[in-house]
């Protein structure tokens, strides 16, 4: 969803943050897990109720986070291991945050709104599983127009804005991130299926006639 120009500046912008921390001896991993424990506090923020607090955290938190991944590009020591925990770790913490914003709404009694946080958080499950799925499968499912950068800044931005518990800025943020999670995910199955298209068509082509078919 962010143009490649707002990608690479964000990037250059990460890259200039680490750089003195490289020279502390300072690791990508321990970038990632601190991001982690930020992203936690975030999660106990919100779950107490202070949303534009939570919010504010959570879009720092999404900042913090670039910087793992702009420390191993600047030291140029890639790590599939910090990759993956990198991964693993954005889940639990997308996981923590969205789990916060359910008990505060379940706790005002705000139903409706804690059904729009459970529609987000299994939009998100489902738009990492079917890329994690489709590589296990050797098949590309990068696609789709709101990965999780996307998805923090709206809900972040949702968050941020003064009001009550669960004012109607946060709702519409839930709204739009219901939405946009599952046609995410929609558009991941679709690009897979297209790709593996061609093989389908050519195990139908070797598959027997059926009985009584031949002339």
């Amino acid at each position: 969803m962010f143009p490649a120009s707002v990608q690479n500046w964000a990037r250059g912008a990460a890259e200039a943050v680490v750089r003195p921390l490289v020279r502390f001896g300072v690791t990508p991993n321990s970038i990632t897990i601190v991001g982690f424990a930020l992203n936690v506090l975030t999660a106990a923020v919100i779950a107490s109720g202070r949303l534009s607090t939570g919010g504010a955290l959570l879009l720092f938190s999404a900042a913090f986070d670039m910087l793992d991944g702009a420390m191993a590009r600047v030291i140029n020591r890639p790590s599939r291991f910090g990759a993956f925990l990198d991964s693993v770790l954005d889940r639990y913490s997308e996981s923590a945050i969205l789990l916060g914003l359910l008990y505060v709404e379940a706790k005002l009694d705000h139903i409706g709104t804690a059904v729009l946080v459970y529609a987000v958080a299994v939009g998100s499950i489902m738009i990492s599983y079917a890329r994690a799925r489709a590589e296990g499968l050797g098949l590309d499912a990068k696609v789709g127009i709101a990965p999780r950068p996307e998805r923090v800044l709206i809900l972040g931005a949702g968050l941020v804005f003064p009001g009550p518990a669960t004012g109607k800025t946060v709702v519409v943020a839930l709204w739009i991130l219901a939405v946009l999670t599952h046609f995410t995910a929609v558009q991941r199955l679709v690009h897979v299926w297209r790709q593996t298209l061609p093989e389908e068509v050519r195990g139908r082509a070797k598959e027997p006639p059926a009985p009584g078919t031949q002339g």
